[in-house]
């Protein structure tokens, strides 16, 4: 008997998918905080609670939330370890197989009062249960809070470095860019690459201009780059980008162009679209998955639904971000072959696709 057919929703569901740029701490869900927000008698109301999970026109940005957590919830290593679980588990039901996920040691460590070791302990924890319960596959990348001091950076490279699992494969740096340049981190970066981790930033988010790409990749030696989107202002300079074949990992629900492009306007002048355009190698993301209101199925839907992509560049997008994943040459290669099988036998399935949308 033959397999049913599939909506287009559905095979995006089913479809195989890696998941490189989400923050471990905007996976929260709705019901989770108001549990531990009442476990820890937090001084916030249940209206600003749902505030932080409100999603308007013009949505305000995810970090103000993440700084609640630090700083009012995450008071022990097994309030990370639930959150790491139900983050994957919920990423498994829409196709994830394997996810890259950030967290912030210095906040954990400053604010929440959790020490390194435990909190890493925790979450490596989930990560292997989930593993054996979900079948998901997942990495650690501890993220430099950017607005933190650049000694704070070092600092927590040098934790990464004296407790390195294997499970943690590298670096990055997130929190708000403005006025926060890459070149302030270079010698957290320096260590992180001596000490054999990947690396990672987050540039040209916020608008921030393209030379905060260029620096990222110049002077910290990233192998990826969190958005990116402003190297579309310079032409040249995102052609060496495409040329390099270095991977962006795109946001479409990035706050900052939901609230500075007009409605109508938004999927039309969006640079994602650009960056397809001049050859740059993405891979779609949903970031902070519950505060943007955002499933991985959907993330992918928007790449259809708003930026002019087909069935044939999802796959390229499933490629890519197999090519760009912190994994083994020998499980890339076993894994482009068995989600590149799974995705054309869904692909078949499809009512009213053949090629592209």
């Amino acid at each position: 008997m033959s397999a049913s057919p599939l909506e287009l929703i559905d095979f995006l569901r089913l479809m195989p998918k890696a998941e490189l740029h989400c923050h471990l701490l905007g996976t929260v869900s709705y019901e989770t905080f108001l549990d531990l927000a009442k476990a820890r008698n937090a001084p916030l109301e249940r209206a600003e609670i749902d505030a932080f999970y409100a999603r308007g026109e013009k949505p305000a940005g995810a970090i103000r939330v993440l700084r609640a957590l630090d700083r009012h919830l995450i008071r022990q290593p097994d309030d990370l370890y639930r959150i790491t679980r139900e983050y994957l588990q919920e990423a498994r039901r829409h196709g994830v197989l394997y996810s890259e996920f950030f967290w912030n040691p210095t906040g954990t460590i400053l604010v929440s009062g959790i020490p390194y070791a435990a909190a890493q302990t925790a979450i490596v924890r989930a990560m292997h249960d989930a593993e054996a319960d979900f079948g998901i596959t997942s990495r650690l990348i501890p993220s430099i809070d950017r607005e933190a001091d650049p000694a704070d950076a070092v600092e927590m490279v040098e934790l990464v470095i004296a407790h390195r699992v294997p499970e943690v494969v590298g670096i990055g740096i997130d929190y708000v860019e403005n006025n926060r340049p890459p070149e302030l981190f270079w010698k957290a970066y320096r260590a992180a690459r001596d000490a054999g981790l990947k690396t990672t930033a987050h540039a040209g988010e916020f608008g921030m201009k393209w030379t905060n790409v260029e620096t990222a990749i110049d002077l910290l030696h990233v192998d990826r780059i969190d958005h990116g989107y402003t190297v579309v202002d310079n032409p040249d300079f995102a052609r060496r980008c495409a040329d390099s074949r270095i991977l962006f990992t795109v946001v479409p629900t990035n706050t900052y162009y939901l609230r500075t492009l007009p409605p109508d306007l938004w999927a039309a002048r969006h640079p994602i679209r650009d960056l397809k355009r001049l050859g740059i190698r993405i891979h779609p993301n949903t970031d902070d998955p519950t505060l943007h209101n955002v499933t991985p199925t959907r993330t992918w839907h928007m790449m259809i639904e708003h930026f002019g992509c087909d069935i044939d560049d999802l796959r390229g997008f499933l490629i890519n971000g197999l090519d760009g994943a912190w994994i083994g040459d020998d499980l890339r290669a076993r894994w482009r072959r068995e989600w590149l099988a799974d995705f054309d036998a869904l692909r078949l399935r499809m009512t009213g696709v053949t090629n592209g949308t």
